[in-house]
């Protein structure tokens, strides 16, 4: 998938890593499953949902508490 991630959202994703790795991971996963509205649409109840949108997140990162936005885009830690 080919995003075009401004500074602001990696300002954002950064500022949650440091927070929580897992959650900013979350935040990443949602942003790269909405639609050019920003809306995600699940089929079923929301127990479904939140089932598969665990899946996803598992399915999505080897890692869930490793740097996503690559090691050259890093801009917090070191």
């Amino acid at each position: 998938m080919n995003l075009n991630l401004n500074k602001h959202f990696r300002k954002d994703y950064d500022r949650l890593f440091r927070e929580d790795p897992s959650k900013a991971n979350m935040f990443l996963l949602l942003v790269e499953l909405a639609d050019k509205n920003g809306q995600i649409i699940f089929k079923g109840n929301s127990k479904k949902a939140t089932k598969e949108l665990r899946d996803l997140f598992l399915a999505r990162f080897n890692d869930p508490l490793e740097y996503a936005l690559g090691k050259e885009e890093k801009s917090v830690g070191d």
